[in-house]
Protein backbone atom coordinates (compact mmCIF):
# COMPACT_ATOMS: atom_id res chain seq x y z
CA UNK A 1 0.00 0.00 0.00
CA UNK A 2 2.71 2.43 0.99
CA UNK A 3 4.80 1.88 -2.23
CA UNK A 4 1.28 1.65 -4.11
CA UNK A 5 0.93 5.79 -2.91
CA UNK A 6 4.48 6.77 -3.31
CA UNK A 7 4.37 5.36 -7.14
CA UNK A 8 0.83 7.80 -7.23
CA UNK A 9 2.59 10.59 -5.94
CA UNK A 10 5.45 10.74 -7.60
CA UNK A 11 3.05 10.07 -11.21
CA UNK A 12 1.30 13.32 -9.90
CA UNK A 13 4.33 15.11 -9.31
CA UNK A 14 6.03 14.49 -12.68
CA UNK A 15 2.77 13.56 -14.99
CA UNK A 16 0.31 15.92 -13.03
CA UNK A 17 -3.24 15.38 -15.57
CA UNK A 18 -1.77 12.60 -17.52
CA UNK A 19 -1.57 10.58 -14.12
CA UNK A 20 -5.58 10.62 -13.32
CA UNK A 21 -5.83 9.60 -16.90
CA UNK A 22 -4.18 6.81 -16.70
CA UNK A 23 -6.00 5.79 -13.78
CA UNK A 24 -9.11 6.64 -15.51
CA UNK A 25 -8.02 4.48 -17.89
CA UNK A 26 -6.91 1.44 -16.02
CA UNK A 27 -9.74 1.53 -14.07
CA UNK A 28 -12.05 2.00 -17.59
CA UNK A 29 -10.00 -0.72 -19.24
CA UNK A 30 -10.13 -3.84 -16.23
CA UNK A 31 -14.15 -3.11 -15.85
CA UNK A 32 -15.03 -3.53 -19.62
CA UNK A 33 -12.79 -6.81 -20.20
CA UNK A 34 -14.11 -8.83 -22.97
CA UNK A 35 -11.64 -10.57 -24.73
CA UNK A 36 -12.08 -14.25 -25.01
CA UNK A 37 -9.00 -16.22 -24.37
CA UNK A 38 -7.49 -18.90 -26.13
CA UNK A 39 -6.57 -22.40 -24.70
CA UNK A 40 -3.20 -22.75 -24.49
CA UNK A 41 -2.50 -26.12 -22.42
CA UNK A 42 -5.56 -27.71 -24.87
CA UNK A 43 -3.85 -26.57 -27.75
CA UNK A 44 -1.42 -28.76 -29.91
CA UNK A 45 2.37 -28.41 -28.92
CA UNK A 46 5.17 -30.35 -27.60
CA UNK A 47 7.22 -27.10 -26.27
CA UNK A 48 5.78 -23.98 -25.84
CA UNK A 49 8.48 -21.17 -25.33
CA UNK A 50 7.20 -17.94 -23.47
CA UNK A 51 8.44 -14.78 -24.48
CA UNK A 52 7.67 -12.07 -21.76
CA UNK A 53 6.19 -9.26 -22.11
CA UNK A 54 6.56 -9.56 -26.00
CA UNK A 55 3.76 -7.51 -28.35
CA UNK A 56 2.65 -9.45 -31.27
CA UNK A 57 3.50 -6.27 -33.63
CA UNK A 58 7.00 -6.41 -32.00
CA UNK A 59 7.41 -10.13 -32.93
CA UNK A 60 6.30 -9.79 -36.80
CA UNK A 61 8.20 -7.01 -36.93
CA UNK A 62 11.30 -8.20 -35.92
CA UNK A 63 10.92 -11.75 -37.22
CA UNK A 64 9.89 -10.12 -40.57
CA UNK A 65 12.85 -8.02 -40.99
CA UNK A 66 14.71 -10.55 -40.13
CA UNK A 67 16.48 -14.06 -41.33
CA UNK A 68 14.56 -16.97 -39.14
CA UNK A 69 13.64 -20.05 -40.42
CA UNK A 70 9.91 -19.01 -39.57
CA UNK A 71 7.42 -16.13 -40.49
CA UNK A 72 5.90 -14.34 -37.67
CA UNK A 73 2.85 -16.92 -37.49
CA UNK A 74 -0.40 -15.80 -35.99
CA UNK A 75 -1.75 -14.39 -33.05
CA UNK A 76 -3.50 -15.28 -29.93
CA UNK A 77 -5.15 -13.61 -26.93
CA UNK A 78 -3.46 -14.16 -23.89
CA UNK A 79 -6.04 -14.40 -21.06
CA UNK A 80 -3.84 -12.31 -18.99
CA UNK A 81 -1.84 -8.69 -19.06
CA UNK A 82 0.75 -9.49 -16.36
CA UNK A 83 2.57 -13.11 -15.70
CA UNK A 84 0.99 -13.90 -12.33
CA UNK A 85 -2.29 -13.65 -13.99
CA UNK A 86 -1.12 -15.68 -17.08
CA UNK A 87 0.64 -17.82 -14.48
CA UNK A 88 -2.40 -18.23 -12.41
CA UNK A 89 -4.99 -18.87 -15.50
CA UNK A 90 -2.70 -21.20 -17.35
CA UNK A 91 -1.02 -23.55 -14.61
CA UNK A 92 -2.59 -22.95 -11.42
CA UNK A 93 -6.38 -23.44 -12.52
CA UNK A 94 -5.32 -26.34 -14.73
CA UNK A 95 -6.02 -30.24 -13.70
CA UNK A 96 -2.99 -32.34 -11.97
CA UNK A 97 -3.12 -34.53 -15.05
CA UNK A 98 -2.35 -32.16 -17.82
CA UNK A 99 0.13 -30.40 -15.23
CA UNK A 100 1.97 -34.14 -14.67
CA UNK A 101 2.78 -34.27 -18.31
CA UNK A 102 4.17 -30.69 -18.13
CA UNK A 103 7.93 -29.39 -17.08
CA UNK A 104 8.27 -26.07 -16.84
CA UNK A 105 11.79 -23.91 -16.75
CA UNK A 106 11.55 -20.68 -16.11
CA UNK A 107 13.40 -17.09 -15.61
CA UNK A 108 10.77 -15.57 -14.08
CA UNK A 109 10.51 -15.07 -10.12
CA UNK A 110 6.20 -14.78 -10.15
CA UNK A 111 6.48 -18.77 -10.26
CA UNK A 112 7.91 -19.29 -7.04
CA UNK A 113 4.83 -17.44 -5.44
CA UNK A 114 1.64 -17.88 -7.88
CA UNK A 115 1.54 -21.52 -8.50
CA UNK A 116 1.95 -24.85 -6.92
CA UNK A 117 5.07 -26.52 -8.47
CA UNK A 118 4.90 -29.44 -7.31
CA UNK A 119 1.88 -30.27 -9.53
CA UNK A 120 4.04 -30.40 -12.66
CA UNK A 121 6.37 -32.94 -14.15
CA UNK A 122 8.90 -31.41 -14.07
CA UNK A 123 10.22 -27.84 -12.33
CA UNK A 124 13.27 -25.63 -12.53
CA UNK A 125 13.72 -21.74 -11.74
CA UNK A 126 16.28 -20.53 -13.52
CA UNK A 127 16.45 -17.36 -11.90
CA UNK A 128 17.13 -18.89 -8.36
CA UNK A 129 20.85 -19.18 -9.80
CA UNK A 130 21.14 -17.54 -12.97
CA UNK A 131 20.26 -13.94 -12.27
CA UNK A 132 22.66 -11.53 -13.27
CA UNK A 133 22.56 -8.76 -10.43
CA UNK A 134 24.79 -6.51 -12.58
CA UNK A 135 21.92 -6.65 -15.13
CA UNK A 136 19.19 -6.40 -13.02
CA UNK A 137 17.45 -9.62 -14.93
CA UNK A 138 18.02 -13.04 -15.95
CA UNK A 139 19.64 -13.52 -19.69
CA UNK A 140 18.66 -16.17 -21.80
CA UNK A 141 21.10 -18.25 -22.20
CA UNK A 142 20.75 -20.13 -18.20
CA UNK A 143 17.19 -20.64 -19.52
CA UNK A 144 18.17 -22.49 -22.81
CA UNK A 145 20.89 -24.72 -21.34
CA UNK A 146 18.39 -25.84 -18.63
CA UNK A 147 15.58 -26.22 -20.76
CA UNK A 148 17.65 -28.33 -22.83
CA UNK A 149 18.79 -30.08 -19.77
CA UNK A 150 15.15 -30.73 -19.40
CA UNK A 151 14.33 -31.95 -22.91
CA UNK A 152 16.75 -34.37 -23.03
CA UNK A 153 16.41 -35.80 -19.31
CA UNK A 154 12.70 -35.15 -18.34
CA UNK A 155 9.81 -38.11 -18.78
CA UNK A 156 7.30 -35.62 -19.52
CA UNK A 157 5.84 -35.15 -23.25
CA UNK A 158 5.60 -30.99 -23.00
CA UNK A 159 7.76 -28.73 -21.91
CA UNK A 160 7.13 -24.82 -21.00
CA UNK A 161 10.34 -22.43 -21.60
CA UNK A 162 9.67 -19.10 -20.04
CA UNK A 163 12.55 -16.64 -21.30
CA UNK A 164 12.60 -13.04 -19.15
CA UNK A 165 12.69 -11.24 -22.55
CA UNK A 166 11.83 -8.91 -24.30
CA UNK A 167 10.64 -7.84 -21.10
CA UNK A 168 13.06 -4.67 -19.82
CA UNK A 169 15.70 -4.32 -18.63
CA UNK A 170 17.26 -4.64 -22.16
CA UNK A 171 20.19 -6.93 -22.69
CA UNK A 172 22.40 -6.75 -25.58
CA UNK A 173 25.57 -6.82 -27.08
CA UNK A 174 26.01 -6.15 -31.04
CA UNK A 175 29.51 -7.40 -31.24
CA UNK A 176 29.94 -10.64 -29.78
CA UNK A 177 26.46 -11.85 -29.83
CA UNK A 178 26.56 -11.86 -25.47
CA UNK A 179 24.39 -10.02 -23.08
CA UNK A 180 25.41 -6.44 -21.59
CA UNK A 181 24.33 -4.39 -19.11
CA UNK A 182 22.79 -1.47 -21.21
CA UNK A 183 21.83 1.98 -21.58
CA UNK A 184 18.37 1.19 -19.20
CA UNK A 185 20.06 -0.36 -16.29
CA UNK A 186 21.73 3.04 -14.07
CA UNK A 187 18.62 5.06 -14.57
CA UNK A 188 17.00 6.04 -11.74
CA UNK A 189 13.58 5.30 -12.89
CA UNK A 190 12.27 2.32 -14.48
CA UNK A 191 11.60 2.47 -18.56
CA UNK A 192 7.74 3.07 -18.12
CA UNK A 193 8.36 6.01 -15.33
CA UNK A 194 10.74 7.63 -18.40
CA UNK A 195 7.65 7.48 -20.74
CA UNK A 196 5.27 8.25 -18.89
CA UNK A 197 7.06 11.29 -17.64
CA UNK A 198 8.64 12.66 -21.01
CA UNK A 199 12.40 11.59 -20.53
CA UNK A 200 12.07 9.19 -23.28
CA UNK A 201 11.33 8.96 -26.23
CA UNK A 202 8.51 6.37 -27.34
CA UNK A 203 11.14 5.40 -30.65
CA UNK A 204 14.16 4.50 -28.39
CA UNK A 205 12.08 2.53 -25.66
CA UNK A 206 10.58 0.81 -28.99
CA UNK A 207 14.06 0.30 -30.54
CA UNK A 208 15.79 -1.14 -27.57
CA UNK A 209 12.69 -3.74 -27.01
CA UNK A 210 13.10 -5.28 -30.32
CA UNK A 211 16.53 -5.46 -29.52
CA UNK A 212 15.70 -7.45 -26.74
CA UNK A 213 13.81 -9.23 -28.69
CA UNK A 214 16.42 -10.01 -31.65
CA UNK A 215 18.51 -11.23 -28.72
CA UNK A 216 16.60 -13.58 -26.75
CA UNK A 217 15.88 -15.04 -30.51
CA UNK A 218 19.32 -15.97 -31.18
CA UNK A 219 19.04 -17.81 -28.15
CA UNK A 220 15.22 -19.82 -28.93
CA UNK A 221 17.32 -20.47 -32.59
CA UNK A 222 20.00 -22.54 -30.12
CA UNK A 223 17.46 -24.10 -28.50
CA UNK A 224 15.61 -25.18 -31.66
CA UNK A 225 18.46 -27.18 -31.97
CA UNK A 226 19.14 -28.95 -29.12
CA UNK A 227 15.36 -29.84 -28.02
CA UNK A 228 13.56 -32.27 -30.37
CA UNK A 229 9.58 -31.29 -30.28
CA UNK A 230 8.24 -31.61 -33.31
CA UNK A 231 5.27 -29.56 -32.95
CA UNK A 232 6.84 -26.14 -31.42
CA UNK A 233 5.10 -22.54 -30.50
CA UNK A 234 6.66 -19.20 -29.74
CA UNK A 235 4.14 -16.70 -27.49
CA UNK A 236 3.67 -14.87 -24.57
CA UNK A 237 2.58 -14.09 -21.45
CA UNK A 238 1.34 -10.74 -22.28
CA UNK A 239 1.92 -7.33 -23.72
CA UNK A 240 3.28 -3.95 -23.32
CA UNK A 241 1.90 -0.66 -23.73
CA UNK A 242 3.61 2.18 -24.52
CA UNK A 243 0.83 4.82 -24.01
CA UNK A 244 -1.79 3.05 -25.97
CA UNK A 245 -4.81 4.42 -23.78
CA UNK A 246 -2.80 6.00 -21.65
CA UNK A 247 -1.49 3.08 -20.45
CA UNK A 248 2.26 2.22 -20.08
CA UNK A 249 4.16 -0.93 -19.29
CA UNK A 250 1.30 -4.20 -18.46
CA UNK A 251 -0.72 -3.01 -15.50
CA UNK A 252 -2.49 -6.13 -13.68
CA UNK A 253 -6.42 -6.70 -15.02
CA UNK A 254 -6.33 -4.45 -18.52
CA UNK A 255 -7.92 -5.28 -21.28
CA UNK A 256 -6.44 -3.72 -24.46
CA UNK A 257 -4.89 -5.16 -27.46
CA UNK A 258 -1.05 -4.08 -26.80
CA UNK A 259 -1.46 -6.13 -23.68
CA UNK A 260 -3.78 -9.26 -24.60
CA UNK A 261 -2.44 -9.68 -28.28
CA UNK A 262 0.61 -12.06 -28.33
CA UNK A 263 2.45 -14.11 -30.91
CA UNK A 264 1.01 -17.16 -31.65
CA UNK A 265 4.13 -18.95 -33.81
CA UNK A 266 4.31 -22.91 -34.80
CA UNK A 267 7.48 -23.87 -35.46
CA UNK A 268 9.54 -27.35 -34.89
CA UNK A 269 12.24 -28.06 -33.08
CA UNK A 270 15.02 -31.30 -33.16
CA UNK A 271 18.16 -31.88 -31.47
CA UNK A 272 21.16 -31.90 -33.49
CA UNK A 273 23.42 -31.95 -30.39
CA UNK A 274 25.00 -28.44 -31.37
CA UNK A 275 25.25 -27.55 -28.02
CA UNK A 276 26.14 -29.32 -24.44
CA UNK A 277 24.30 -27.13 -21.87
CA UNK A 278 26.83 -25.97 -18.87
CA UNK A 279 25.87 -24.39 -15.28
CA UNK A 280 22.90 -25.86 -13.40
CA UNK A 281 21.96 -24.77 -9.48
CA UNK A 282 25.72 -26.72 -9.23
CA UNK A 283 27.06 -25.21 -5.78
CA UNK A 284 24.76 -21.55 -5.66
CA UNK A 285 23.19 -19.44 -3.39
CA UNK A 286 19.59 -20.79 -2.24
CA UNK A 287 17.65 -17.83 -3.34
CA UNK A 288 14.36 -18.50 -2.76
CA UNK A 289 13.66 -16.32 0.12
CA UNK A 290 11.25 -13.75 -0.13
CA UNK A 291 13.23 -10.87 0.43
CA UNK A 292 15.32 -12.03 -2.74
CA UNK A 293 12.27 -12.92 -4.88
CA UNK A 294 11.34 -9.21 -3.70
CA UNK A 295 14.18 -7.43 -4.73
CA UNK A 296 14.88 -9.15 -8.04
CA UNK A 297 11.25 -8.20 -9.02
CA UNK A 298 11.96 -4.78 -8.22
CA UNK A 299 15.14 -5.00 -10.46
CA UNK A 300 12.48 -6.18 -13.35
CA UNK A 301 10.81 -2.91 -12.88
CA UNK A 302 8.09 -4.38 -10.03
CA UNK A 303 7.37 -2.46 -7.11
CA UNK A 304 7.05 -4.72 -4.41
Amino acid sequence: MISDLAAAARSLRYAGFDAVREFASRTYYGLRSHSTPDPILDAEWDMLVVLDACRADVFADVVGGGEYDFDSGGTATSPASTSTEWLTAVLGSASDDALADVSYVTGNPYSSRTIDTSRLGGYEAVWEYGWDDAQGTIPPGPVTDAAIRAGRTHDTDRLIVHYMQPHFPTVFDADSGGVALDDWGDQPMSVWEQLRFGRRSVADAWRDYERNLEVVLEDVAVLRSNVDADRTVLTADHGNAFGEHAIYGHPGGVDVPALREVPWCETTASDERTREPSGGRGGSVEATDASVVDDRLEQLGYKT
